[in-house]
């Protein structure tokens, strides 16, 4: 019997060979298997993926204060922020962020799938966070999501934008992005930006100023302080012409309007003393407003209205020039100064300068300083009045807007409540409009008695060299401004003040009356751009 023979076995590299193609369709069949799963993985996650509300802060609004003319006053709010409709701003100044911060928005599909393995490489690697997101992406990031720097988190925010972009129109996406994007200066969205680099409503930025701004998006801590930085604003400077041509070359611009451009002139930042003044204003205001509204004042801090005042900044800053610093006084005495211009048989309290100092001082002299009255009130004692000026005669201490009302309705015969709000808007809706309340306290007769139109008087409480108080009012068909000068200082008891005397050199006589005429004088000057007093009811 024959015994079988051992086969030998082929060596190893024989055998990979052999086998090598049959270990490729498996790695193959492996490989189609992982793309397979990711894929599905990518479908389940999306169809999962919901789109979040946005974050309370990006939702809450600020609201504004505007002055008669509809020029900028300040703001309440615990953001710098209003939303305007996609369709208000220009759409040059669009095209100019689109360029700035992402030229394939309106073709792509709301995702950078480079920016994203470049960010997903640098958060593997424990790298610096990377940028080039889309504007879809920014807004999904800033709007809707965390800011935290994560693969998880950088993925949700890819799925979210690609939902956004295919249930949201683009011209959505980049009105919401317009809205929240934060453009240094406390500023979020392109309205409170235009309104604090410019001093212009979003709707009347121009090209070279919406290039500006979307210049800034780039970096907005820093490009900020343009305008008072000479080094900051160059590196600005080339930033903005890399824009502009960036438009031309999309045809956003034509090189015509190119070569017209001119690098736009910056408001000063930080604010000056001046917007630090206007919180007395704003504090009126604000209150009335809420009055007004049936709300309280932190409601309407947040509810993103536009109330226009009846305030003229141009008068209000020159009343702020013509009084500067109160007169000095000895040590340990205080001096005030107190201003109120009111509109004659309307009520419209047009300056109302309420202390030097808000920062410091933030009580409202002009509303809230009871003084004594003295011999101020005595031309209107002597005539046969009626209504509320009755009862002001009857008013030991009566503010500095008190006294402005009473001689105010010597002009007419009309007593006129006074009045800081004019009108209320919310989303481009008006919700509240103020009819002057006029009652007629004195007859024909009394009216023409109560003197010739164009009178100031001078008086106060205390006499000669022990003068307390020194009032400067007058009034004539177009306002009737009250200037009250007073001093006091600290009491016995803790917190309290009593009334002093008031320093003789300058004379504070001359000094109120000064102040008084500067007011009218521009109030003149200005009285053609002033917006008319509201209808009466």
């Amino acid at each position: 019997m024959k015994r079988p023979r051992h086969r030998e076995r082929p060596p190893l590299r024989i055998r990979f060979r052999r086998t090598r193609g049959r270990r490729l369709r498996l790695l193959g069949y492996a490989f189609l298997t992982l793309i397979a799963t990711l894929c599905a993985a990518v479908v389940v996650a999306y169809r999962l993926t919901t789109i979040p509300k946005p974050h309370p802060e990006t939702v809450t609004q600020s609201t504004v204060f505007l002055d008669s003319g509809g020029a900028y006053l300040g703001r309440r709010g615990p953001v710098d922020r209003q939303d305007v409709d996609l369709a208000t701003v220009p759409r040059p100044v669009q095209d100019a962020v689109i360029a700035a911060e992402n030229r394939s928005f309106r073709t792509d599909r709301g995702i950078s799938p480079k920016a994203i393995a470049r960010a997903a490489l640098a958060a593997s690697t424990g790298g610096a966070p990377q940028g080039g997101s889309t504007i879809t992406q920014q807004y999904v990031k800033n709007a809707l999501l965390s800011p935290e720097h994560s693969l998880s988190r950088k993925a949700r925010e890819a799925l979210v934008a690609i939902k956004l972009d295919r249930t949201r129109s683009k011209d959505e996406i980049l009105q919401g992005y317009l809205n929240t994007v934060y453009f240094g200066r406390g500023a979020a969205g392109i309205q409170s930006a235009a309104r604090n680099y410019f001093g212009v409503d979003a709707k009347d930025l121009t090209i070279a100023q919406g290039a500006a701004l979307a210049s800034i998006i780039n970096i907005p801590s820093y490009y900020e302080k343009a305008g008072s930085d000479p080094k900051v604003t160059a590196k600005l400077l080339r930033r903005w012409e890399w824009v502009l041509d960036a438009m031309v070359a999309s045809r956003s611009i034509t090189a015509k309007q190119r070569a017209a451009a001119r690098f736009p002139a910056f408001r000063f930042y930080p604010p000056g003393e001046t917007d630090g003044q206007r919180q007395y204003l704003i504090d009126v205001a604000a209150k009335e407003a809420a009055d007004r509204l049936g709300i309280t004042e932190d409601q309407l801090a947040r509810g993103g209205y536009s109330v226009t005042t009846t305030f003229d900044l141009t008068s209000q800053d020159r009343a702020a020039q013509l009084i500067q610093d109160d007169p000095p006084a000895a040590k340990g005495v205080r001096v005030h100064t107190a201003v109120v211009g009111m509109v004659p048989g309307d009520g419209a309290v047009r300056v109302l300068y309420g202390g030097s100092d808000y920062a410091h001082r933030p009580f409202n002299d002009a509303v809230s300083g009871a003084v004594e009255a003295g011999t101020a009130l005595e031309p209107v004692g002597k005539l046969r009045t009626t209504g509320p000026l009755r009862g002001l005669l009857r008013t030991a201490a009566p503010t500095p807007l008190n006294l402005a009302s009473a001689y105010a309705a010597l002009a007419d015969g009309r007593y006129a409540t006074p009045y800081t709000v004019a009108r209320i808007t919310r989303a481009g809706r008006t919700v509240y409009r103020t009819h002057a309340d006029v009652q007629r306290v004195l007859d024909e007769k009394e009216t023409i008695l109560a003197g010739a139109k164009g009178v100031f008087l001078t008086a106060g409480a205390g006499g000669g060299k022990t003068r307390r108080t020194v009032w400067a009012t007058g009034y004539d068909s177009r306002l009737a401004p009250t200037v009250a000068l007073f001093a006091d200082r600290a009491g016995s008891k803790k917190g309290t003040t009593v009334p002093a005397q008031l320093p003789n050199d300058p004379s504070p006589t001359g000094f109120a009356q000064s102040v008084a005429t500067g007011i009218r004088s521009a109030v003149d000057r200005g009285a053609q751009g002033a917006a008319s007093p509201v209808p009466r009811s």
